[in-house]
């Protein structure tokens, strides 16, 4: 190997050295302002972050400028960066645009799904539906309330896996994320309170209608959970103790 192909080599790794770790941060930052840890409105400072994350400046603006891009962070001028407040008005926005987008995206999965997407939904539920059954059992906490998340999500995904767009994919993680931050604290509540609300009956019957490949039942019965799910979380933003549903500013 001569020097120039050793510098480029060289070079190639620290770049990618330097993509992971800011993935890295963004992932990290991304998780704890979905899950609360880093709260609404909150100072995003980069000392602080240098602390709690262990990385080094230039990921952590990297990661965070794509947040903002994301709209889960904000900047302002000589203020830097603070996690987005939660805005009633925005969740509703984010529910209904997500509506619009994951039924379409289950429309053309029930019209283009194959055995394999079928059998990828009812294994997606199958899972989602033993991680549940733990809460009978008395096993609640942040990694409960996280596998929940992942099975949950990975349900949803097979439901729309099969439309052969990778716009509608993109922009449906897209919109959950906007929407999961605010569905954590409901999640909470949910579970505490056994809230009047069968989550797996809604989930089951959602599948059926989908696997029977009737469009019109299914897209309706998803538009049903998403308002259901929006109703809950603006309830439970109006009983938070600090108030939640401030406009962004």
């Amino acid at each position: 190997m001569n020097v120039l192909t050793e510098l480029a080599s060289l070079d190639t790794s620290v770049t990618e050295k330097s993509v992971t770790l800011a993935e890295q941060a963004y992932r990290a930052i991304k998780r704890d302002i979905v899950s609360g840890a880093l709260p609404p409105g909150s100072a995003l400072r980069l000392e602080f972050l240098k602390g709690r994350y262990q990385l080094s400046f230039s990921p952590l603006r990297e990661a965070l400028n794509r947040l903002q891009s994301e709209r889960l962070v904000d900047a302002a001028a000589l203020k830097g960066f603070r996690v987005s407040p939660l805005s009633l008005k925005e969740m509703r926005d984010s529910m209904n645009t997500r509506i619009l987008i994951d039924c379409e995206a289950l429309k053309r999965s029930i019209e283009r799904g194959t055995d394999d997407w079928e059998t990828h939904v009812v294994g997606s539920l199958h899972t989602l539906s033993l991680v549940t059954r733990r809460h009978n059992n008395g096993e609640l906490g942040e990694t409960y309330y996280d596998q929940v998340e992942q099975r949950h999500l990975g349900l949803h995904q097979a439901l729309i896996s099969a439309c052969d767009s990778r716009w509608l994919l993109e922009f449906s993680m897209t919109l959950y994320v906007q929407t999961e931050r605010y569905r954590r604290p409901m999640l909470v509540d949910l579970y505490k309170n056994s809230a009047p609300r069968d989550v797996s009956k809604e989930h089951r019957d959602l599948v059926d209608a989908t696997l029977s490949r009737d469009t019109h039942a299914a897209t309706q019965l998803l538009t049903q959970h998403y308002q259901k799910t929006a109703d809950l979380i603006e309830a439970s933003l109006s009983n938070a103790p600090t108030p939640a549903n401030n406009k962004k500013g």
